[in-house]
């Protein structure tokens, strides 16, 4: 399933790699594409939104959608 995240806080690879990992120890098998320009993190997992939000915020970024 297909989802998009705002996130604030992102500014540079190391932010991406970041919130990649953190999305794919949730879920190994996730797609995940980064916009630093835009804020915005698209996923493609089966996770529920929830857990894959509280993912991305454990990493000490703000999610707003």
């Amino acid at each position: 399933m297909n989802q998009t995240f705002e996130v604030q806080g992102m500014s540079c690879q190391h932010c991406v790699r970041a919130v990649t990992q953190a999305v794919q120890r949730l879920d190994p098998q996730a797609r995940v594409a980064v916009s630093l320009e835009q804020g915005k993190v698209e996923v493609d997992s089966t996770q529920p939104r929830e857990a894959i939000a509280r993912a991305i915020a454990d990493e000490g970024y703000q999610v707003s959608a």
